[in-house]
């Protein structure tokens, strides 16, 4: 009697939890997925069309090439944030006061909203006020200021920039947190030994660290696949539609071309692919802590 009381406490305790995630998760997710299924409009109506939005999606050039775009914007931005993530990591571990300043610095822009920042990166980069041309052109690595946004490639790289700015502080508190996990006994004894920072990185703090900067990286990977604010108010899009990302194209399609059951359909797709990541990223896990 007394672990069967227990059991509906513990049930009393967790149905809080269990009312928002059902509330706020999983009916939103069961009703995404019936909203695929069919014609639904933005301005009302629709019925039931079966696989038909799978079909338009998997045959959507348009949709393709924002998923390519967006991967690739994925491949580029991850590294620069994982390495300069674990570089400042590296070197903010250790508790001394310069070192703790120098960690709130850095993760301060981690808490001004990504719209925000993503206006301020914007008008850095304009090309007659912005700050960012005129300090290029000042050190004469620009001739002339740069109209960032006039191509793809230039593009992506003030929205990479941005980003980096933006959340690098992020996962550089989880990889630190990490680091400092690891017993200061393995350091002393590896300083003693001789060894050299090259040699403690790399034979204590990444096997130790592992299972922190694979969240880092799954965690960056996600929100990169997600991306949508930066782009909606960098480039919006252009040139020509050719920094779309996949998230972005969902939007065009749902609240643009009113057709949410074709953006519901999307919106699946994308969650499949990042499901995947997240199953990839826990598997990693496991074999990093076997």
């Amino acid at each position: 009697m007394k672990i069967k009381r227990n059991g509906w406490v513990g049930l009393a305790w967790l149905s809080p939890t269990l009312l928002f995630v059902s509330v706020f998760v999983l009916w939103p997710m069961v009703h995404l997925v019936w909203l695929s299924f069919t014609s639904t409009s933005l301005l009302g109506g629709g019925e039931w069309v079966g696989f038909k939005n799978y079909t338009t999606a998997f045959n959507d050039p348009k949709f393709w090439a924002a998923f390519r775009f967006t991967l690739l914007y994925t491949v580029i931005l991850t590294p620069i944030l994982m390495g300069l993530g674990f570089a400042l990591a590296l070197l903010v571990s250790p508790n001394t006061p310069l070192r703790r300043v120098t960690r709130t610095v850095t993760f301060l822009p981690v808490v001004i909203g990504l719209a925000s920042s993503s206006l301020l990166w914007f008008w850095l980069f304009d090309q007659q006020v912005g700050l960012f041309n005129r300090l290029l052109v000042d050190l004469n690595i620009l001739s002339q200021p740069l109209v960032w946004f006039r191509k793809v490639d230039t593009a992506m790289i003030a929205v990479i920039i941005s980003v980096t700015w933006k959340v690098v502080g992020f996962g550089m508190i989880l990889i630190m947190a990490g680091i400092q996990s690891i017993p200061s006994d393995l350091f002393e004894a590896a300083r003693i030994d001789g060894a050299s920072l090259w040699l403690r990185v790399r034979r204590i703090i990444l096997p130790l660290a592992l299972r922190s900067i694979l969240m880092a990286t799954v965690l960056s990977v996600i929100g990169s696949m997600l991306a949508f604010d930066q782009f909606y108010l960098m480039t919006g899009g252009g040139p020509r539609g050719k920094t779309f990302t996949s998230v972005y194209w969902i939007y065009q399609n749902s609240f643009v071309r009113f057709d949410l059951g074709y953006g519901a359909a999307l919106s699946v797709i994308l969650m499949l692919v990042i499901m995947a990541m997240t199953a990839l990223q826990l598997t990693l896990q496991s074999r990093g802590k076997a």
